[in-house]
């Protein structure tokens, strides 16, 4: 055998980790779950801009006002002491996104999720300027002009507008809006209010404006275990593949029937409007959100050529293998897991709720004096400093009324009444004395007591160390 016949070792082949992007241009449907999808995205803006500018009690209503370190949410007044509330915030959102997931798989995603809904309104902005999709692909492949530029650019400068007044309303809610505007129109806006208006405004642009589709189907971690909260009884967008197959275009005076086609004219149509470009048609795909622009079109797909709808539609995976009614489907729904979320879920907002109506607006934090941990007094008895630190969490002023127990014949020397401004905290030095023989020597354990004068129910009960010397 010459080296001619001998066989050929074949050449290493490239393998590519990364796809390259192709450019979406989703085409705009109208139907019953879009007018719900802009329902909600005018819902979350409305909230989100105009609760900037509701005032109560004279003051911004929503204002996590860091300088002061207090968070103004209407009536209520949060202090860094109340951290607890926070942790319960994001355990509640936790258990109620891992409830609607196991129900309707990525709803949140498909209507409220804050990249879903700023690309919805950057998605309005691009059809406003540049019009539909064919045109907005149309201007894609066109050459650089004079049109093109004006377009491009009116594009760019309404995103950017947009992106600012975002990030503008976003710092809204750390310092208050009037002082903000102030300090906008001045030209002396804070380096750090400077630094988040613009970061949120531009990456609201980088995510909503250009990214789009890839933030969801690579940066979102929610897509990657989405799969772990599904069941077979989870409702998610599915394509009815006994129903649709085969494929084809219906030609007149054919019967489809007849020559084996099912209810899927294969119009591309599901793809043309997704916003991440998959195929509905080839099942369950971690890129699909849930926002269900495929049954809109295909219900107007079936309308056309008088078929039902549904041929995409919400269902579960054994409402497909069993051909499940509605009613049975439904019936699906109540089962142990979901239990379980909702009962986690009302206990904790049940607790919430109970801990928050019976909050006390009122925090006694007491520190030793350590410069002089005991001394004598004139008339014989041993004297503790402290200081006690009262935060009047209301939104008005308290005088408040102290005493102390634990040591036989323990009093306050000096004034026992201590005025606090409203939503505020103030620092009062303040002696206890008792007998020599009151205690044991060494630490022993006091109580201070504090009550409102005008109001009884807020009180509070502290605990401290006296000591007494060898």
């Amino acid at each position: 055998m010459n080296q001619a016949d001998q066989p050929q070792e074949a050449a290493p082949a490239k393998v590519s980790f990364y796809e390259k992007r192709k450019k979406i241009q989703a085409k705009s449907v109208r139907g019953f779950f879009d007018n719900w999808r802009i329902a909600l995205v005018l819902f979350t803006q409305v909230i989100f801009y105009g609760g900037l500018w509701l005032e109560w009690n004279g003051r911004q209503a929503i204002l996590f006002h860091l300088v002061e370190r207090k968070f103004y949410i209407f009536g209520l007044v949060f202090w860094p002491q109340d951290v607890i509330y926070l942790a319960a915030l994001l355990i509640i959102s936790a258990y109620a996104l891992f409830l609607v997931t196991a129900v309707a798989g990525r709803l949140f995603c498909g209507y409220a999720c804050p990249q879903t809904v700023y690309t919805e309104m950057y998605m309005w902005i691009e059809n406003l300027v540049e019009g539909d999709r064919n045109a907005r692909m149309k201007l894609d492949k066109a050459p650089p002009s004079g049109r093109k530029f004006a377009l491009r650019g009116t594009k760019y400068l309404l995103w950017t507008a947009l992106g600012l007044w975002s990030g503008f309303t976003l710092v809204g809610y750390f310092t208050p809006v009037k002082e903000l505007i102030n300090n906008v129109l001045t030209n002396s806006l804070g380096p750090w209010e400077a630094f988040w208006i613009f970061f949120y405004g531009g990456f609201m642009i980088l995510m909503a404006g250009f990214l789009r589709e890839q933030v969801c189907k690579y940066m979102c971690p929610y897509a990657r275990f989405q799969s772990v909260m599904f069941d077979p009884d989870t409702l998610i967008i599915t394509y009815d593949p006994e129903r649709g197959e085969q494929r084809g275009a219906r030609k007149k005076g054919v019967d489809a029937k007849a020559a084996g086609l099912g209810d899927c004219v294969d119009c591309g149509q599901c793809v043309n409007v997704c916003p991440t470009g998959i195929d509905i048609r080839n099942g369950l795909q971690y890129e699909c959100i849930g926002c269900a622009a495929c049954i809109d079109v295909c219900d107007q797909v079936m309308d056309k050529v008088g078929l039902p709808r549904g041929l995409i539609r919400y269902s579960t995976e054994n409402a497909l293998a069993q051909h499940l009614s509605r009613k049975e489907i439904m019936a699906h729904i109540v089962r142990p897991r979901i239990m379980l979320y909702t009962a986690i879920l009302i206990i904790i907002c049940g607790l919430c709720t109970w801990f928050l109506a019976h909050r006390i607006p009122l925090k006694l934090d007491i520190i030793r004096d350590r410069s002089v941990l005991a001394r004598e007094t004139d008339d014989g008895r041993i004297e503790n400093l402290y200081l006690l630190q009262i935060m009047n969490t209301e939104e008005r002023p308290h005088r408040y009324k102290i005493t102390v127990d634990g040591l036989e014949g323990a009093e306050i020397a000096g004034d026992s009444e201590f005025e606090v401004a409203a939503a505020s905290l103030q620092g009062f030095n303040t002696a206890v004395r008792v007998q020599p023989d009151a205690g044991k020597s060494g630490a022993n354990t006091i109580h201070f007591n504090i009550v409102a004068t005008d109001n009884p129910e807020i009180a509070l009960r502290e605990k401290a160390s006296f000591l007494l010397p060898r």
